[in-house]
């Protein structure tokens, strides 16, 4: 059997064995309800509160109490984008942008059914939203901007600090989809000047299913889940301990390793990209050049399909993507992909490879050696590429876009 090599994790990634190891007693023999009183239910509430300071601490926060734990990032944007909208006395306006994750531009469309206004504002060439355009979206009565830190897809990394700055200029709160970039790189709620910012657990090596939502004090947010006084009257249920206890021990493994990582995974996708760019015509690059994160890449090859790349290269032990997660099987073209501009033809040939922390330069090597061949294939069997290089077809890659 081949060894799996695993480059998805922008998608879901391994539970670090530190993570396992923090989350195991409240498995076991510490199973106590943290709203207990007794001595089982106290093991299982300091949990929570060290977890809860681990998060903060990751996100710059100085009171803990300021992160509240949901069931991972849909949650999280879910709450933040309803919550708001819940505790205003009338229908009013929201800013979002056209390359959002599944989670936040669902939570607008669902507002929108019920009579609210969603302003979608569009990206650049790389994904890249200019605030000057999320300045002209707001109107009188805005009440929540709402934008990712780095799009799942692409990894291309918005100018979050500059929107922050607008928003709190003119009043309106700010919420920040964080889930690709907390634990990846430096994220400070204080230095994004958000009021919001959502994050989970299983992109950063801990568990699914345990998320949180970093609320600023004075924000007016709505509860989404009602019932007991859990997480300050903020979110009722009974507390998942041992994903919350395994999010903070991932918090905390991320907040001492991330600037040794980012080195060692940052040099494995500079080679791939290169080698790939290099080996492959008719390819391009999708993202920002620079501002993306280290983690992503995000390629287009012509006259393939992305659904052929992804299963030749799963026969061949490699995971890699075509997109978000959350989308999978769905035979539309990436909202994303579409709202770059890239013609149908090289949006349908897109490929996602996400590095995480323990991939090695073999299994770089591996990829390197196996895609090719298996683009090659396809390509013979693709009546376009045939057009090609009998000279009837041009590339729709142009020399802006290679």
């Amino acid at each position: 059997m081949k060894k799996t090599i695993y480059l998805d994790h922008n998608a879901t990634t391994p539970v670090r064995p530190e993570v396992l190891e923090a989350m195991l007693p409240y498995l076991k023999g510490h199973y106590g309800n943290p709203s207990s009183l007794y001595h089982l239910g106290q093991e299982a509430r300091k949990a929570v509160d060290r977890a809860r300071e681990q998060v903060a601490h990751l996100l710059g926060v100085k009171n803990p109490e300021e992160i509240a734990f949901t069931s991972g990032g849909s949650e999280s944007i879910n709450w933040a984008i309803k919550g708001i909208a819940a505790v205003q006395r009338k229908k009013g306006h929201i800013v979002t942008t056209k390359i959002e994750h599944s989670a936040g531009l669902n939570s607008c469309k669902y507002l929108e059914s019920r009579g609210w206004q969603v302003t979608y504002v569009g990206v650049d060439w790389h994904g890249r939203v200019d605030p000057a355009h999320i300045r002209e979206a707001i109107l009188p009565e805005t009440v929540l901007v709402s934008v990712m830190h780095a799009n799942n897809e692409l990894g291309t990394i918005q100018p979050v600090a500059d929107i922050g700055r607008i928003c709190r200029a003119k009043g309106i709160p700010l919420h920040v989809d964080a889930v690709q970039t907390v634990g990846k790189v430096p994220v400070s709620v204080e230095d994004l000047q958000c009021d919001l910012a959502s994050l989970a657990a299983h992109k950063i090596y801990g568990p699914k299913g345990a998320g949180a939502l970093y609320i600023r004090p004075g924000t007016r947010l709505q509860a989404m889940i009602h019932g007991g006084r859990h997480e300050r009257d903020r979110r009722a249920g009974t507390e998942n301990v041992a994903g919350i206890a395994g999010l903070g021990a991932a918090a905390e493994w991320a907040q001492k390793n991330m600037k040794q990582k980012e080195k060692h995974v940052r040099h494995l996708r500079d080679k791939l990209e290169k080698a790939l760019l290099s080996k492959l015509e008719c390819t391009r690059l999708n993202g920002h050049p620079t501002e993306r994160l280290y983690t992503t890449s995000n390629m287009s090859i012509e006259c393939v399909e992305g659904e052929g790349m992804i299963i030749g290269l799963d026969m061949q032990g490699i995971c890699v993507s075509s997109g978000s997660a959350c989308s999978s099987g769905q035979t539309e073209v990436s909202h994303v992909l579409k709202a770059i501009g890239l013609p149908v033809e090289l949006a349908k040939g897109s490929i996602r490879f996400s590095l995480g922390w323990d991939n090695t330069a073999e299994e770089i090597d591996s990829v390197i050696e196996v895609l090719p061949g298996i683009v090659n294939r396809l390509r013979e069997i693709s009546p376009l590429w045939g057009d090609y290089k009998k000279g009837v077809r041009k590339s729709v890659i142009s020399k802006e876009a290679a």
